[in-house]
């Protein structure tokens, strides 16, 4: 081979190297998605992607993740709230789900419900009842046989503890300056409208870790968050500027199992 066609060889060979790279590199990329809305980039957009950005899901450091976790199953836990709206929308399912995420995420040895079946319904009724006798016959089955904990989480509390509103009404304000001679003035100050309405929630978190063998509590703890919600509207001269938003109750119930989680990575790993 000539120099010539050498140089050309080891041109191309970099060639070839550099698009793999890059392809790589597009493959490893985050997929990112376009926005639709008609309103996309406005100040309102800008507004409400921010408050969204606030809510959003963000994982957590846990203190001990690089040291593996026991084995063990997350079994529905009971939610004690009165309050109607919570319990509506809230199921045991639903916040095991979250839980068997976060323990993952933690690296504990999660052996998810799903690939229990119908067993599930044993584990869960022999750890609640507190049964050893049928706690160690449903842990010489399959899989289970590893298992070292039993996790619950249970919602304790979920009420509104608090509501404030104050709002500004210009009517009788424009009347008394309409009176004297300022009717523009008076027009407008009679058209201002505002109204700010803000909630706040207390959720409360136990959870329970139960040894897989005897049914007996390893650990246990408590976690409340507190949760606002709010509303603002502005009308003047019948141009109108609003807003409402917070956490909702579904990131509310996830943040609470991210703190109880890095309590149990913290303290029982």
């Amino acid at each position: 081979m000539t120099s010539h066609h050498a140089i050309l060889a080891k041109t191309a060979g970099v060639a070839a190297l550099l698009a793999l790279l890059a392809a790589g590199t597009e493959v490893s990329a985050q997929p990112t998605f376009g926005n639709p809305s008609p309103t996309a980039g406005s100040a309102t957009s800008q507004k409400a992607n921010a408050a969204a950005d606030s809510a959003a899901y963000k994982e957590v450091e846990y203190t001990n993740k690089s040291k593996p976790g026991p084995a063990l199953v997350v079994i529905p836990g009971e939610v004690k709230s009165n309050n109607a709206t919570f319990v509506q929308k809230f199921l045991p399912n639903n916040i095991a789900d979250f839980g068997e995420l976060e323990l993952s995420s933690a690296n504990f040895q999660v052996l998810e419900r799903s690939n229990l079946g119908p067993l599930l319904q044993e584990v869960s009724l022999a750890y609640n009842m507190g049964d050893p006798a049928a706690a160690r016959k449903t842990m010489q089955m399959g899989k289970l046989k590893t298992t070292k904990w039993i996790v619950k989480f249970d919602i304790l509390k979920a009420e509104q503890i608090a509501e404030n509103k104050s709002g500004f009404d210009g009517r009788a304000v424009g009347g008394l300056i309409s009176m004297f001679g300022g009717r523009a003035v008076g027009a407008v100050a009679g058209s201002v409208q505002t109204q700010d309405t803000t909630g706040v929630w207390l959720i409360g978190m136990r959870y329970k870790i139960m040894d897989a063998s005897t049914t007996e509590q390893v650990a246990q703890g408590y976690k409340e968050l507190k949760m606002e919600v709010g509303a603002t509207q502005t009308s003047v001269m019948g141009v109108s500027e609003g807003a409402k938003g917070g956490v909702g109750l579904d990131t509310m119930v996830q943040r609470l199992v991210q703190t109880a989680v890095w309590d149990i990575d913290a303290k029982y790993k």
